[in-house]
């Protein structure tokens, strides 16, 4: 599989979220071409501002792995990840972060960031962790702009 393939994997994950009420994110994490888990923002379901879609594949992954460190897996995110994401997945020692939209273009769909890029925050950090931004940008976008306006899933 593809980081596009994978990256579809959150997309999908994001919708499902959507739907279910929550926040437009969604995430998987992959070790060597396998999926580990796939998630979506669940914080009002949870009620818990924490549960972001990275940081529920990053408990997903870690249980799942029986592992706090998951290095050698990839994380794949519809946004560029928060501080707080960002943060998490430097900590879950994470060897790559893949996103789609960039903070940018969830703060043009009305989503408060803290705007900081995941560049910079791994500048800051001088954690080495690999960093690929906008793989399918505009589907992920697609998925911003529904939310906006109140939308579900196209051709439901």
């Amino acid at each position: 599989m593809t980081d596009q393939d994978f990256m579809r994997l959150a997309i999908e994950a994001a919708w499902e979220g959507v739907e279910k009420g929550e926040m437009p994110f969604g995430a998987c994490i992959v070790r060597k071409g396998q999926v580990i888990t796939v998630a979506h923002n669940s914080a009002k379901a949870s009620m818990d501002t924490t549960a972001h879609a990275e940081v529920q594949a990053i408990r997903e992954a870690s249980r799942r792995l029986k592992a706090l460190e998951l290095a050698g897996c990839a994380i794949y995110s519809t946004c560029e990840p928060c501080p707080m994401c960002f943060t998490a997945c430097v900590w879950a020692k994470l060897g790559r972060i893949v996103y789609a939209c960039r903070i940018e273009d969830a703060e043009r769909a009305g989503i408060r960031q803290v705007p900081i890029s995941s560049a910079r925050m791994n500048q800051l950090s001088q954690s080495g962790v690999e960093i690929v931004a906008d793989v399918l940008r505009d589907e992920s976008l697609k998925l911003f702009e529904a939310w906006r306006r109140g939308d579900t899933r196209p051709g439901k």
